[in-house]
């Protein structure tokens, strides 16, 4: 069979998977998808209710017996399957292990009268990379298909002994090299809030589904944004934890055995007590005995009530900037950026802005180390099936580039060294200039609010973090406003990219996008930054309270 053929067979077998009983006809249209679970008639007020519910609530629920997992994973399973047929976003659709595995978790209610553990009988919704003992990892890739897996990601078994329930494994792009979600398998998948938008990628199918509400929480990777972009394009709170918090062990990705950036994973949800509900259930799990990369530190509730402690007293102490001088954001990121500054001074706290140091740099260097194989590892895996690439990444990894010996390499990873040194240094220094601790920095985690497809190009507000490997948590701010958010008209590009990113911005095409920023707080800093996040989202009005 050619690649067609397979791929074909794919989309045929996802199609099946999806009960006749479930199937709706979608209309092709401009506007918001969100309204489908409602008008559809498919699921029943209980239903809509339990989907539309935080993930804190569900699992006090459910450790108190007031919800079975059985009606909890049906209620996601026919909402998913919504949103697969809205949005195209599902490579993996298994409702039936599902509510085989549910239907265990409530007999061991039954019968021992408590939770399995802290995500008892929560579905949880997994990008494709985590690999499900039984079912395909394809990972965007038409190569992948047919080869079925025969243990759990490290991850998926430690969610799995935490109760958690698997339904659905999403879509990413091909290689999951770029912040949009296409491949040859399925095709393009689009936002819950407008088809025209990008739900950004590659975490591009949980940004879309627990935008949709498929999901309450999901697991998505992050090596250049992958997590952040798709919380960003889909209103959602998102984590990109350092490496070494939680476990990657077993998991599919492109360029396995690149260690001078490593992807990490974390969880994309609607509020932070449910990006905290994952992270504290995965460390319940203790990760670091499962896998050797994984640093053995439980959740450090002293770190959070620092946080707390500032808050409560006005004290938190912030940069911020609005522009990486690279790139210019757009209107609606600029008046996102302006809002949080405002809304924390407001309250009281302390913010300043903050420079960020050699980003030009930071950005080349990553660049750099993405292509470091000269595409050898992406378009090795394109040969054997003889798929062809996807337009959207043939700039960021083109085969023609050179491919990096072992003492270029070496030299890469000192600079990238000394350049996270220099970062420190330049924190300690403005630290000393204010007589006190920072504690995190805002910025734009995109310079666009949620892009039109394709014309994703500018990767460095998100991509420099993961140089630095800090922690990074976006919290949603508003949506663009053709009315608030005009186009400059007196406008100098930084660089030749800048004035391409600045050409693509049209109030009216963007008008509803949704609009983020990312709070970042050094390496290993979860619980501090979640607490901030929090904090902003809470003064926002954005900030699902359980």
């Amino acid at each position: 069979m050619g690649w067609e053929e397979i791929a074909a067979d794919k989309r045929k077998r996802i199609e099946e998977s999806i009960p006749k009983e479930w199937r709706v006809q979608v209309k092709d249209q401009d506007g918001s998808f969100m309204d489908i679970p409602a008008s559809s008639g498919l699921l029943t007020a209980d239903e809509l209710n339990i989907t539309n519910s935080s993930g804190v609530d569900l699992v006090s629920k459910l450790a108190a017996g007031q919800l079975k997992s059985v009606d909890v994973t049906l209620a996601f399973c026919k909402r998913a399957a919504l949103a697969h047929q809205a949005l195209n976003l599902a490579l993996e659709f298994f409702p039936e292990m599902a509510l085989a595995q549910a239907k265990e978790l409530d007999k061991y209610y039954e019968e021992h009268k408590k939770p399995v553990g802290p995500l008892h009988g929560l579905p949880i919704s997994l990008k494709d990379q985590l690999r499900v003992k039984g079912l395909e990892t394809s990972m965007g890739y038409v190569a992948w298909l047919g080869k079925f897996d025969r243990e759990d990601s490290v991850l998926t078994a430690l969610l799995r002994k935490a109760g958690a329930v698997f339904y659905i494994k999403t879509s990413v792009p091909q290689s999951l090299m770029v912040c949009e979600t296409v491949n040859n398998i399925i095709g393009r998948t689009l936002n819950p809030r407008n088809k025209n938008w990008s739900c950004g990628g590659s975490s591009g199918g949980e940004g879309a589904n627990i935008g949709f509400r498929g999901g309450i929480i999901g697991v998505g990777t992050d090596i250049g944004g992958s997590i952040r972009v798709p919380s960003a394009f889909n209103y959602l709170y998102g984590i990109r934890p350092s490496h070494g918090r939680m476990p990657y062990a077993k998991m599919a990705n492109s360029m396995e055995g690149q260690e001078t950036v490593h992807s990490v994973v974390g969880p994309l949800a609607h509020s932070v007590p449910d990006l905290k509900l994952f992270v504290t259930s995965v460390l319940h799990e203790e990760p670091w005995k499962y896998d050797s990369k994984v640093i053995p530190m439980p959740w450090r509730q002293a770190e959070e009530d620092i946080i707390e402690t500032k808050i409560s007293s006005g004290g938190l102490t912030l940069g911020f900037y609005n522009c990486d001088g690279n790139v210019l954001p757009h209107p609606p990121i600029l008046r996102g950026v302006e809002m949080v500054v405002s809304a924390l001074k407001n309250k009281g706290h302390t913010v300043v802005p903050w420079k960020p140091y050699k980003q030009d740099f930071g950005v080349d260097l990553i660049n750099k180390i993405y292509a470091s194989d000269g595409g050898f590892d992406v378009f090795s895996d394109l040969k054997e099936s003889g798929e062809p690439a996807i337009p959207n990444f043939q700039d960021l990894i083109n085969p023609s580039l050179p491919k990096m010996d072992m003492n270029e390499i070496w030299e890469v990873q000192r600079q990238k060294w000394a350049w996270q040194g220099e970062y420190l240094e330049q924190w300690r220094l403005r630290e000393a200039e204010l007589g006190k601790e920072i504690d995190a920095f805002i910025a734009p985690i995109t310079p666009t609010a949620a892009i039109r497809h394709n014309q994703f190009k500018y990767y460095g507000y998100a991509s420099a973090i993961n140089l630095l490997d800090w922690t990074s948590v976006v919290v949603p701010v508003t949506f663009a406003d053709k009315a608030k958010d005009k186009k400059l008209t007196d406008f100098k590009p930084l660089s030749d990219i800048d004035g391409i990113v600045q050409a693509e911005y049209d109030p009216e095409a963007y008008h509803g996008a949704p609009v983020a920023v990312q709070i970042v707080g050094r390496r290993l800093s979860e619980e501090r930054t979640l607490a901030i996040a929090k904090e902003i989202g809470k003064l926002l009005g954005n900030e699902i309270t359980p």
